[in-house]
């Protein structure tokens, strides 16, 4: 008899931890992702800060899964899903495949959300992918290099305002490193600036940072982040933004415009464009977030074959961190090994158990919660490390890691300073080129090849 064949859509937590489980199973598995990598996604502040390289928290798949021999790993963009035939589109350059399933978990992860203001990003990108933190890294050490040539005290001034949007633990996280770069790192290294001077603003439309951490957390947090140097400013929501700006209005109705060039925006997450798809085939309900509503088993209703893990699932009561991700994984990969081997599966349904809540501040500084105990301070700091060195993928990523940790945060340098002028420009340049794709499509223009251009490009 033919084996199962388990189709993975997505390589970040749920995807890959979706494989490992499946290791030994009677199940032929092929994971498909967009990317070559399994991304640490809550170090990509440290990527953007200057701390880590991309590669020590973006291990490859393959050499992960190398020894999982049922494991096949194909990079591509899903395309379509096939719910009826039990298929999947995918592609890779202009390469289309169409691959068979009997189980399919799509664990294709979400992106960052404007809240209707999709242009933001132009100027202020999100920290979802590792293209967000390199290109956040060039705009941010190139501020200072600027701010060094700039004739005017003005244009300093807007060169060295960091502006922050989204006070969880990412902007948190973000903020406090772009004001220990300031303070710390860069000091005595340029001759016409000073970059103690640069101003860091973090805004959010909540009444407190780290919402989830509770009110004493948030307080200790606020008062940690304005002793380094960090403006915070709640209850207020972001109405404007271009190249050299950002406007906001707090619920009293004051409007604020502050002269900035360097933004981030850490605010908001959306589903997956697979949710829509998943959505079209299937008929199954989305949250406001573009997030599948799954029944009790991950699956999607009418289709238990099809299940969504992490940050795509809603799933009442289950955050949208990596421990989702990951026990909701482990939970459908047993249900899928019982199944194949010809066992009932666990009818009990899933049940996410929380492991706490974590986030740096600075050096020596952070929170975590864990059920009702709290901590702070470098015993906090110190839990956030081991943590996170433990579940990154790789011994080779765990050794780089710690040694870029030791030089950062023992010293005071950071080895992950270089940037590109690719970096500093490749999003304009892919929006020119898509405008020009869109335009030629509108146009009924064929290529040099005498095709007309994908409009999927």
């Amino acid at each position: 008899m033919q084996r199962q064949r388990v189709v993975i859509i997505g390589s970040g937590f749920g995807g890959l931890f979706a494989a490992k489980e499946l290791r030994g199973a009677d199940v032929d598995v092929t994971l498909v992702s967009k990317t070559s990598h399994h991304l640490f996604q809550p170090l990509l502040y440290q990527v953007a800060t200057g701390i880590l390289s991309e590669g020590s928290i973006a291990p490859a798949t393959r050499e992960i899964l190398r020894r999982h021999r049922n494991a096949t790993v194909v990079t591509g963009l899903v395309t379509d899903i096939d719910t009826t035939a039990r298929t999947i589109t995918h592609r890779y350059h202009d390469a289309e495949t169409v691959t068979p399933y009997d189980h399919l978990v799509v664990a294709a992860g979400a992106g960052q959300s404007y809240f209707g203001n999709d242009h933001f990003a132009t100027f202020a990108p999100g920290m979802k992918t590792i293209d967000d933190a390199l290109e956040l890294r060039a705009r941010i050490f190139s501020a200072f290099e600027t701010a060094e040539a700039a004739d005017s005290a003005s244009e300093r001034e807007k060169l060295l305002t960091f502006v922050v949007v989204g006070a969880g633990p990412t902007g948190v996280e973000m903020a406090g490193q772009i004001a220990e770069l300031a303070h710390v790192t860069l000091r005595g290294q340029f001759r016409r600036i000073d970059p103690s001077t640069a101003r860091i603003i973090l805004i959010d439309g909540a009444a407190q940072v780290l919402p989830p951490f509770g009110p004493r957390l948030g307080r200790k947090t606020q008062r940690s982040l304005e002793l380094s140097g960090v403006e915070v400013v709640l209850g207020a929501i972001v109405t404007d933004m271009d190249a050299d700006s950002v406007t906001w209005r707090t619920a009293d109705g004051q409007v604020t415009r502050v002269p900035s060039v360097a933004k981030v925006w850490a605010a908001g997450v959306r589903g997956s464009e697979l949710g829509a798809l998943l959505a079209e085939r299937t008929g199954v309900a989305l949250d406001r977030s573009g997030r599948v509503e799954v029944d009790e088993h991950l699956a999607i209703p009418g289709h238990p074959e099809v299940t969504v893990v992490g940050d795509l699932a809603a799933v009442p009561g289950v955050p949208g961190v990596a421990q989702g991700a990951i026990q909701g994984a482990r939970y459908v990969a047993r249900r899928i090994a019982d199944a194949a081997a010809g066992r009932q599966p666990d009818t009990a349904p899933f049940r996410y158990t929380d492991k706490g809540s974590m986030a740096t501040i600075a050096k020596f500084s952070a929170v975590v919660k864990i059920g009702r105990l709290e901590l702070t301070g470098i015993i906090a700091w110190a839990a956030w490390l081991f943590l996170h060195l433990l579940y990154i993928a790789g011994f080779k990523s765990r050794v780089t890691t710690l040694l870029h940790w030791a030089i950062s945060f023992l010293g005071t340098g950071r080895t992950e300073r270089v940037i590109t002028n690719q970096q500093l420009v490749g999003r304009l340049a892919l929006e020119q080129l898509g405008q020009r794709v869109t335009g030629r499509l509108l146009r009924g223009e064929r290529d040099v090849r005498g095709e007309h251009p994908r409009r999927d490009a």
